[in-house]
């Protein structure tokens, strides 16, 4: 892997090498994902991440090839998801409603509001709403896995990277920067430290959950309703 590009011998070398990466990386994000989702759909288009970046990669980079590949193997398993369109439109559509909620509530009162007052907002009993954010477990992927983190950076200052292409890159700036780490500060106390714990230090849902002495199942609610609370602010902005 010192040479400019890579031989098909090397290729195929490092697909094996790398195979289980693939995996460890798709049960992660699985963590994020409803039961409707097939693991092995997304290990299929990791692994084609996988032969992309071995096929690109050349030492100019400067980077290791592992940190490179594990760009473009989660990339490549966005994309899958994406193109499959696997949350129901209904779901997307309520969703949205919750973030129009989040954003009134946040103007008229001048602070965060509860999950009951987001509930009793939407006509809905506290317990709908929570389930309705568990249901929506993987709504959230594909906007916030820009703030997984990497390297030395933080979680934030990696979603704002010039150094690699984002679909949102053309609409964040400095301005949705600050506006973005500001939201995260105003989060409640315990949506913070779900994202703390998921992005920085990489725990898994079950993890976060037994460090909190709260279920899995909340702490999904948790995380949903806290990317919810940043869409809102970013729309916003």
């Amino acid at each position: 892997m010192t040479q400019n590009t890579m031989t098909n011998a090397s290729i195929e070398q490092c697909v094996v090498q790398f195979a289980p990466l693939v995996k460890r990386l798709a049960y992660y994000m699985m963590a994020s994902l409803p039961p409707s989702v097939e693991i092995d759909d997304v290990i299929q288009s990791g692994m084609m991440g996988l032969l992309d970046a071995a096929k690109r990669f050349k030492d100019t980079f400067g980077a290791q090839f592992e940190t490179y590949a594990v760009q473009r193997i989660r990339g490549a398993m966005l994309d899958g998801l994406r193109q499959s369109d696997w949350l129901p439109r209904g779901l997307r559509k309520s969703l949205r409603q919750v973030e129009t909620t989040i954003s009134r509530l946040e103007q008229k009162n001048g602070r965060p509001p509860t999950e009951t007052e987001l509930a009793a907002a939407l006509g809905m009993a506290l317990a709908d709403y929570q389930q309705l954010l568990q249901d929506a477990r993987g709504y959230q992927l594909v906007s916030s896995e820009d703030l997984q983190r990497h390297g030395d950076e933080s979680y934030i200052d990696h979603y704002y990277s010039d150094d690699r292409p984002d679909p949102l890159q053309s609409m964040l700036d400095d301005d949705r920067r600050h506006t973005l780490i500001a939201a995260i500060e105003d989060l409640p106390d315990r949506e913070k430290k779900v994202m703390g714990l998921y992005y920085e230090q990489e725990l898994n849902l079950r993890e976060i959950g037994d460090v909190l002495g709260v279920s899995e199942s909340r702490v999904c609610q948790l995380h949903t309703q806290a990317i919810a609370r940043l869409r809102s602010r970013l729309r916003d902005n």
